[in-house]
């Protein structure tokens, strides 16, 4: 796998490091989402990176899927994209990696606040079990 080393001017500068419970709630986040970007064997290329940085000015969290590496490079690679795309990791699980940037040109909301999903709703009575067991 080939690591291209030439670096985008477009991109932002650096953002400070996630706390826990930010990254905590981007990985609920981003438990929906669908692989945007994908990595082939030929590395983190020039238009990949482009497309990188034009999906997390879109959507500011998007998921990344890595074809063809083991876990050392896919960890390298990671580091790589957050270095070169000024985001941050958010999570690793297998061949897919999970990278924030903001957008300080989106509305701000807070990440912490965002609801994850409903409340679970109550369990249902069996009627029959119920009966029977009467």
């Amino acid at each position: 796998m080939q690591i291209a080393n030439n670096t985008s001017a477009s991109v932002p500068t650096p953002q400070p490091a996630l706390s826990t419970a930010v990254r905590s709630a981007l990985r609920a986040r981003a438990h929906a989402l669908a692989p945007v970007v994908m990595i082939s064997g030929r590395g983190l290329t020039e238009g990949v990176l482009a497309e990188i940085n034009r999906s997390l000015t879109s959507h500011e969290l998007i998921k990344i899927r890595v074809l063809d590496t083991d876990r050392i490079e896919r960890d390298a690679l990671l580091a790589e994209v957050c270095d070169r795309a000024r985001a941050q990791p958010v999570q690793h699980t297998g061949k897919i990696l999970v990278v924030y940037r903001e957008n300080p040109e989106r509305p701000e909301k807070d990440v912490e606040a965002t609801p994850v999903r409903a409340k679970p709703v109550a369990k249902r009575v069996n009627v029959r079990r119920r009966m029977i067991k009467k």
